[in-house]
């Protein structure tokens, strides 16, 4: 299960900028994840929990904010929705597209106390 990485490295990210800020303790982590980047957000929030275990983070209420995704046709150029990363372009039918938006994976907001 990848999450379980995904959620320690942002329980790392999270709480070296919480310790340079000097604050007590997290309150909210919000982060932004792309349909499209094969991350399971209900896993995520699992494996995020127990990450937290006794770090600075425990107990912070974890946002998942998804983001779209959408690919470049090769094909004919046209920019389109995708909610899988391989399918084929509703415009020509060509079946090269390049994801554009929706891989992302990043820590968008910390509420620190």
């Amino acid at each position: 299960m990848h999450e379980m990485a995904l959620a320690e490295e942002v329980v790392r990210i999270v709480g070296e900028t919480a310790g340079r800020a000097a604050a007590c303790s997290v309150r909210t982590v919000v982060l932004e994840i792309g349909r499209l980047s094969s991350v399971e957000p209900e896993a995520l929030r699992f494996c995020f929990a127990a990450a937290a275990r006794g770090t600075i983070v425990q107990g912070a209420v974890l946002e998942i904010v998804e983001i779209p995704g959408a690919g470049t046709c090769l094909a004919c150029g046209a920019t389109v929705p995708m909610d899988e990363l391989w399918g084929a372009c509703p415009s020509c039918d060509g079946g090269a597209l390049q994801p554009s938006a929706g891989t992302e994976m990043r820590v968008r907001e910390i509420e620190i106390e």
